[in-house]
C-alpha cells in the first residue's frame, strides 16, 4: 500500500521544532545519516544531539536498517536536532504502522510546541522589565 508519505524508493516524514523544519527520507541501507549533504557528526558536534537524532531508530530497532537523508532549514542546531528526531519518527511510522505505540509512548510523534515568546512593549525582553528605582 502506498500512502502520501511513502513512495516505492523511500519513506518520508516532516519534523518541526522551534523555527526549524526537517524533511527526512529513509532509504534501505546500512545506517548512514546525512544532514544537508554532510555526515551528521560534522554538523552535530555534541553527543547529546547525535543521541537525540538516533533515538527513534533505537526505539524501532532500525539503527542499521535505514540510510537517513535529511534537509534542514530555519532555526539553529538544537532546533534541527529536535526537528530531525520528529521527522525520523514520522518516517518510521510510514514504514511500519506497528511502531506507533512505542514511538507515541516515547513522545516522538508529538510536535514540541514550545517556541520563543514574543517581546512585549514597555519591556526589555519577553518578561524582563526595566529596573525599578524608588528614588
Amino acid at each position: 500500500m502506498t500512502t502520501p508519505a511513502t513512495t516505492g524508493r523511500y519513506f518520508y516524514g516532516t519534523g518541526r521544532r522551534k523555527e526549524a523544519t526537517a524533511r527526512v527520507r529513509l532509504y534501505p541501507g546500512d545506517g548512514a545519516i546525512v544532514v544537508n549533504g554532510k555526515p551528521m557528526e560534522e554538523i552535530f558536534a555534541r553527543e547529546i544531539w547525535q543521541r537525540q537524532i538516533a533515538e527513534p531508530l533505537s526505539i524501532a530497532n532500525a539503527r542499521g536498517r535505514y540510510n537517513v537523508q535529511i534537509k534542514c532549514a530555519g532555526g539553529g542546531v538544537s532546533g534541527w536536532a529536535g526537528a530531525i528526531r520528529h521527522g525520523i519518527a514520522r518516517a518510521l511510522l510510514a514504514s511500519d504502522e506497528t511502531l506507533r505505540r512505542p514511538l507515541r509512548q516515547a513522545g516522538m510523534l508529538t510536535r514540541d510546541s514550545r517556541v520563543k515568546e514574543r517581546k512585549k512593549p514597555g519591556l526589555k525582553r519577553a518578561r524582563k522589565a526595566p529596573q525599578y528605582t524608588k528614588r
